[in-house]
């Protein structure tokens, strides 16, 4: 059986983390809008692709309709 130091080490935990973090990231980007910040702000803030960020706002944008 795998302890958890050892299911940590795991593929599938390191990419199910990543894909958390991401997801983490993604949601903070229409609060740092509301703000105020840029996209390029936001960007180099989360460490994320400006073209992920533009997809977010847009998104965000067309849910306010």
């Amino acid at each position: 059986m795998l302890g958890l130091s050892e299911l940590k080490k795991t593929r599938v935990y390191q990419e199910a983390k990543e894909e958390g973090k991401l997801e983490g990231q993604l949601e903070a980007v229409p609060f740092m809008l509301s703000l105020g910040a840029t996209v390029e702000q936001i960007a180099e803030t989360l460490g994320l692709e400006i073209e992920q960020v533009r997809q977010v706002a847009q998104n965000n944008q067309s849910n306010r309709k």
